[in-house]
């Protein structure tokens, strides 16, 4: 029985040494080459030469495909070159509907390899930050102002007789402008800052949502602002031309660096400021952009890279607007009795107009506009007055 199980044992000790033999020959041996008319299974083999040879990447995704079933590299790459495919929209109305990813091209003299990427660093590195510290720094100011030297107040007690300074229409344009800047600019604030300060408290699915709803009333309500913003023009325009007393106002800083404030019409040079520099330049700027981003304007190809410019040119305009709105609705607002007042029931005592607006005050007094007065005295109304208008 002994002798038997070392007979089994040796023989099973010389089989596998022969296997290892066998392997260790095979492995010192080069490959035999495949027979002629078979490829490769290498799917990790890409030749250069072979990628210009007809129907070559229709045989490697066949043979990719049987290994590792939806691994489509090669096609992944002529995306990512920017090769157009087949796309069922006319090139008329969408020109880039072929190309899925945007082509990379490196421009001279810049870390950017594309205009995606650039417009995602201006963005993320330029909008942002810095657009941030503009709206922060501008109402900072703004406070310490206030506290500082408290809301502008009269001089003189009122009278009690009232001028009107803004007709209903008038009001009524400046509410409805007004309504729809502010949407803008708070649901514009949401998309833009929000993910710093609301998605750690709200979490992702319900800000999502937030921003969802927001996107789509800050895009319906941008037709609104167009029109109203026209409106506005073409109502207050006339009474914001520049004159030679706005001068004497900047000089003085409109009171700030001489304790009274200076004569004015009935729009001092701050507020024509606020006009031409706000409303009708940048506003013109926010319009135009938006109404692209919008593609809302007739007879324009709509390409990515145009697209990206024209969010750069809309959100660098537009934080510029609101800082500047966010100072005429201090001074509306907290920074001078009686201003809201005069928007909201169109009317001023004398001694306001007379104090913050002399020469529209004398102009009055004199017929040279006609304006309806009333008060406690008994209500006397200027030749062929409807309202005042200059």
């Amino acid at each position: 029985m002994r002798k038997a199980l070392h007979a089994l044992c040796l023989s099973l000790s010389l089989s596998l040494l022969g296997v290892g033999a066998a392997v260790a020959q095979t492995a010192a041996q080069p490959p035999a080459a495949a027979p002629a008319g078979v490829q490769s299974q290498n799917i990790f083999e890409v030749k250069p030469e072979a990628s210009a040879e007809p129907g070559y990447l229709d045989q490697t995704n066949g043979e990719r495909n049987k290994v590792q079933p939806g691994n489509n590299a090669p096609m992944w790459r002529q995306v990512s070159g920017g090769v157009t495919g087949y796309s069922s929209l006319p090139l008329s109305e969408a020109p880039e509907a072929g190309n899925l990813i945007q082509r990379f091209v490196q421009y001279p003299g810049s870390r950017f390899t594309n205009a995606g990427e650039a417009w995602r660093q201006v963005r993320n590195d330029w909008l942002i930050p810095y657009g941030a510290a503009l709206l922060f720094v501008t109402l900072l100011a703004l406070a310490i102002f206030y506290f500082a030297k408290g809301p502008i107040t009269l001089h003189s007690a009122e009278t009690g007789r009232k001028i009107q300074r803004f007709t209903p229409f008038e009001r009524a344009t400046h509410w409805s402008n007004a309504i729809a800047f502010v949407t803008l600019a708070l649901s514009g604030i949401v998309m833009a800052f929000g993910k710093f300060f609301m998605l750690p408290v709200m979490g992702s699915a319900l800000f999502g949502w937030l921003t969802y709803g927001l996107k789509n009333v800050h895009n319906f309500m941008g037709p609104l602002f167009v029109v109203t913003t026209l409106f506005m023009i073409a109502t207050f325009i006339r009474s914001n031309w520049p004159g030679k007393d706005d001068w004497q106002w900047l000089k003085k800083g409109g009171g700030l660096f001489g304790g009274t404030e200076p004569p004015s019409h009935r729009f001092n040079a701050g507020e024509k400021m606020v006009f031409w520099g706000g409303v009708l330049f940048l506003g013109s700027i926010v319009i135009g952009s938006g109404l692209y981003l919008d593609k809302l304007l007739p007879g324009v190809v709509y390409l990515r890279e145009n697209m990206q410019i024209a969010h750069m040119i809309h959100a660098a305009s537009t934080l510029l607007m609101m800082a500047m709105i966010m100072g005429h609705i201090y001074i509306g607002t907290l920074g001078m009795k009686g201003a809201y007042r005069a928007m909201r029931k169109g009317e001023v005592d004398e001694t306001w107009a007379r104090e913050h607006h002399k020469l529209w005050y004398d102009d009055i007094v004199a017929g040279k506009i006609p304006a309806q007065r009333s008060g406690s005295q008994p209500a006397a109304r200027v030749s062929g007055a409807k309202g005042l208008s200059t």
